[in-house]
Formats: C-alpha cells, sequence, structure tokens
C-alpha cells in the first residue's frame, strides 16, 4: 500500500482488490445501499479514499469540490469566514456524520461556500465528487438522501444565526456550555477561549469576560485546565 501526503492529510492509496474494506462501512451509512445496482456500488467504493488528517489541518477551503466526507474518527469543524477574519462555526461532524457541504459540486443549490478544518486527528472516508454525482443521476433516492442530509444540516446552520442574531452574548455562551458539557459528559470543558469564540460567533475577549463574570458568580471556575462548571442550575437559567 502506497500513501502520500495531500492538503493536510495522509492519503492511503488503496487497490482494487482492497476497496472491499469500504463497503462494510458505507453499506451502514448509506441507507440505500442494498437498493442500488451492484455496479453503482462498486463507483462508489472505487473512488473512495482513506484519510488521515492531523488537528488543525484544512480539510476544505470552499474553492473547489472536495467529496462526499464520511467521519470515522475524531471531529470536524464546518465554518464560514467574515470579510474581517472573524470565524463562526457551523455545527461540528464527529464520527458516522457525513458532510455534503464540501460537495458542492454535487448539491447544485448550495450557493455558498464553507470551510471545514479537523478539530482533532480525524479518519475519513472521501468519496469522489464526481463518482458520487454520476450514481446519484442513475438513483433517485440517492438524490433525496443528499438533499435530506443538508436540509438537516441546514437546520443547525439556521440555530446558529438565530443566536447569533437573537441571543445575548450571555446566553449563547451558557446553552454553549450546557451543551458541550452534555456532549463531553463531564463538567469540565477543556477549550479555550479563542476556541469557544469561534463556536458561538464572538471574539475572545468578549467571552473571557463573560467567564470572569460567570465565575464572580459562583456558575463557573476557569483555570489553565479549562472551565469546570460548578453550579448547572444557576447555568441554565442563563439558557432560558
Amino acid at each position: 500500500m502506497k500513501k502520500r501526503t495531500f492538503a493536510g492529510a495522509l492519503m492511503f492509496k488503496v487497490s482494487f482488490m482492497e476497496k472491499s474494506i469500504f463497503e462494510p462501512y458505507l453499506k451502514e451509512i448509506f441507507p440505500f445501499w442494498n437498493n442500488i445496482p451492484q455496479a453503482d456500488r462498486d463507483i462508489i467504493c472505487n473512488n473512495t479514499h482513506a484519510l488521515t488528517y492531523t488537528k488543525g489541518s484544512i480539510i476544505h477551503d470552499g474553492s473547489d469540490c472536495s467529496g462526499v466526507i464520511l467521519v470515522r474518527t475524531g471531529c470536524i469543524r464546518v465554518y464560514i469566514d467574515s470579510e474581517n477574519g472573524k470565524e463562526v462555526t457551523l455545527y461540528r461532524l464527529y464520527p458516522g456524520d457525513i458532510c455534503m457541504l464540501s460537495a458542492s459540486c454535487v448539491i447544485q443549490a448550495v450557493t455558498f461556500d464553507v470551510t471545514i478544518n479537523a478539530e482533532e486527528n480525524s479518519e475519513c472516508f472521501v468519496i469522489s465528487p464526481q463518482a458520487f454525482s454520476k450514481v446519484s443521476e442513475n438513483n433517485p433516492q440517492i438524490k433525496i438522501f443528499t438533499l435530506e442530509t443538508a436540509v438537516s444540516r441546514f437546520s443547525d446552520v439556521m440555530w446558529v444565526m438565530q443566536q447569533i442574531l437573537f441571543m445575548s452574548t450571555d446566553k449563547r455562551l451558557a446553552v454553549f456550555l450546557v451543551d458541550e458539557s452534555a456532549r463531553t459528559g463531564s463538567d469540565t470543558i477543556e477549550l479555550t477561549h479563542e476556541q469557544i469564540a469561534k463556536y458561538i460567533g464572538s471574539a475572545r475577549e468578549v467571552v473571557t469576560r463573560m467567564l470572569k463574570y460567570f465565575s464572580t458568580e459562583g456558575i463557573v471556575e476557569v483555570s489553565r485546565k479549562g472551565i469546570k462548571i460548578t453550579d448547572k442550575d444557576k447555568l441554565r437559567k442563563l439558557t432560558l
């Protein structure tokens, strides 16, 4: 097996015989898998690559059609950049999730660019956009799945926009801390103020100031290890 670096990732060139390693995973992820012809399944398998992205590397910069990304391990972040360099996180993807916005050439209705980076060391399967588009043309159920997946992510995007437009910073921060604690199963949020600012669409200085306020109210404790939630009831009241 031959490997080379590509766009901040390790790309493993897999021989035809080894393509079978993709099928069990694709079958599990795609509900339409058993309903499409074997020839189309082969096209997808033969045009799927295994890539490992290192933490912080750019996976997709919006300048091209990178393909359909399936997250196997780790976490990737989808975000947009403002003209002044401010980043707004639209959503994060975890193992088992699919990113369709990286394949804008497959979904013709997508008219805005997003950037995707690796939040952690992440292993992904990436399906060639040309191959996926070709197979989609022959199978309406793939088109339906693609659109449903994209629509579900746009719901996440609208929730983010709603927060930024209509929620105060303290409420956005409280919502984020509650959600992150629930996601990780820990009362300690091991993220920097800069990272949190990107997630809630704010500035690092604002997040630091709000965390200081939360700390004086006995809601959190801030240290080099992260942010520890000390009063969940008070924090949840801020989200209402």
